[in-house]
């Protein structure tokens, strides 16, 4: 197997923020990371929208949720049409925007599929919208479970950059509060931080926010709207230097 030389890892979240696909953007090989503990309050499940009457969530409700169970678990309460209210909330959100029909599309072509599971789900709205930024070509996308490295936090995410030869680790600013950044570079790893630039783009609803899902900015900007997903790196001891 050939070396990537960019590795990023992530949990799937529900039509994601213009940054998880910068992120992907940045990949070589993105690990799809679901067979970890779900955190009530993540955004796996859920994302914010604008609306005429400013930011809201769009969850997707869980069924049976328990403490402790992993991503790849979770499955949807169906006894509530979720997807027919997103849709609803999207179309409120989109009305007027150029390429509102391609947002929604989007949203229909996903849950128009039987999906096993929400990672499933999730996963597939991430791809669908990065396939629409054409952000999927060349790139290779892996389930963590596929690769079979047991272990957690640090340790567990060295050994699949090393499984899969890469030489940089791109991360979230989440890792910040736990990786043992000395421990990829011994390991002759670079660790680099995703500097987000939040440029800016046509919003309706208010001020511009960077967080909402980029359904939004496929609506304002259509296809074009892949120069916006840009932001780029900086060392992890820069990052860190910058954050104090």
């Amino acid at each position: 197997m050939s070396g990537h030389p960019h590795v990023v890892i992530s949990q799937s979240m529900l039509f994601p923020w213009v940054g998880m696909l910068e992120q992907i953007r940045l990949a070589d090989v993105f690990v799809h990371y679901d067979d970890v503990q779900f955190s009530k309050g993540s955004f796996v499940n859920r994302v914010q929208i604008k609306l005429p009457n400013g930011v809201r969530w769009m969850t997707v409700p869980l069924k049976d949720f328990h403490l402790g169970q992993r991503i790849d678990e979770l499955q949807s309460r169906d006894t509530v049409n979720w997807r027919r209210q997103h849709l609803d909330l999207l179309k409120s959100s989109f009305e007027g925007a150029p390429f509102r029909d391609d947002a929604i599309g989007i949203v229909e072509t996903v849950y128009g599929v039987r999906h096993d599971s929400v990672s499933d789900l999730c996963r597939s709205s991430m791809m669908a919208l990065s396939d629409y930024f054409g952000l999927t070509a060349g790139r290779s996308f892996i389930d963590v479970c596929d690769l079979g490295i047991p272990g957690k936090s640090t340790e567990r995410v060295l050994e699949i950059v090393k499984r899969l030869r890469g030489r940089t680790y791109i991360t979230g600013h989440g890792a910040a509060s736990y990786l043992e950044h000395n421990q990829f570079e011994s390991a002759g790893i670079s660790v680099e931080y995703i500097k987000y630039s939040h440029y800016h783009y046509p919003q309706f609803h208010g001020p511009f926010t960077p967080y909402v899902s980029a359904l939004n900015l496929v609506a304002h900007c259509g296809p074009a709207g892949r120069d916006v997903i840009a932001s780029q790196t900086i060392p992890w001891r820069q990052f860190l230097d910058e954050r104090e």
